[in-house]
């Protein structure tokens, strides 16, 4: 039986230490702030805003919750955004995705000041992790990688996997693994041979979002698989995108759906944010 990856308490971890920052901080007279924009009433969207706000509240970061309409114009978001821009109590944006259809994702990311850019999605930070001189991480694979350093594994030289190319995931995670002297390959719906991929990775990091997509038979014997899927099963039931009961029979260690990665993308979104708070005001 693998070793289990425990997305909790790493994440307590990470958070207990950012809590003690936040707090030298408002001793030094300075409070950290994150704004969120929420639009329209997707439910998904809805549960991460409120975890995010919790964790802010945990953390002793202020919240700023935005929640607008569905209707909600490109017009009216971009004036929303330059307000939050200029305004000092606000350390990092956060606009939630995914973004109703008649608003430019592309148009709202980008409007987005890098240094209050929190989730990486802005084509200069995105840049920066590219050249590997970066302020902010996509809070996800940061995310993974802080979860693999915790638990003492090894990039160094290792073969790793990435299944998914995402600009959130995917392609930020390689560049990360990269950045730790690992060797990549990352696979997608085209690739040949996906299979036998997959079964020659020392590390198998799963982002496709399909509910039990890869089985024992793709996984080989020891291996570290980290599972980055949020999906529902036949039963309704949350569930990755590995099928973890076979493939934790055969895995050296493995991250659980729920309380794997989930719990990592919030920690890294407030360690974001307090970086952003701490260079804003060093200059």
């Amino acid at each position: 039986m693998a070793k289990i990856i425990d997305g909790r308490e790493i994440s307590a971890a990470v958070k207990q230490q950012i809590k003690e920052d936040v707090v030298s901080l408002y001793k030094q007279g300075i409070e950290v702030g994150l704004a969120v924009i929420i639009v329209g009433d997707d439910p998904a969207s809805k549960v991460y805003v409120a975890n995010k706000e919790k964790a802010c509240e945990q953390l002793g970061i202020t919240s700023y919750k935005y929640a607008l309409p569905a209707e909600t114009t490109n017009e009216e978001l971009l004036s929303l955004i330059e307000k939050l821009n200029n305004d000092k109590k606000v350390n990092g944006i956060l606009c939630q995705l995914p973004l109703p259809k008649h608003l430019d994702e592309k148009l709202i990311i980008n409007s987005i000041v890098p240094e209050k850019d929190v989730d990486a999605f802005h084509p200069q930070n995105v840049g920066k992790i590219m050249i590997g001189d970066f302020d902010f991480l996509p809070c996800t694979p940061a995310g993974v990688i802080e979860m693999i350093k915790y638990s003492g594994i090894e990039m160094s030289g290792k073969k790793c996997v990435v299944v998914g190319r995402s600009n959130i995931v995917g392609k930020p995670m390689a560049m990360l693994l990269l950045h730790n002297n690992a060797t990549v390959t990352v696979c997608h719906s085209r690739t040949v041979n996906l299979k036998e991929e997959c079964a020659n990775a020392d590390i198998l990091v799963v982002a496709i979002g399909k509910a039990k997509f890869v089985t024992a038979d793709m996984v080989k014997e020891g291996a570290i698989v980290i599972d980055v899927g949020m999906d529902r099963d036949e039963n309704g039931k949350l569930c990755g995108d590995v099928d973890f009961d076979s493939v934790s029979q055969k895995a050296g260690a493995i991250t659980p759906v729920p309380g794997g990665v989930g719990p990592m993308t919030i920690a890294m979104l407030m360690k974001n944010t307090l970086t952003a708070a701490k260079k804003q005001n060093s200059k």
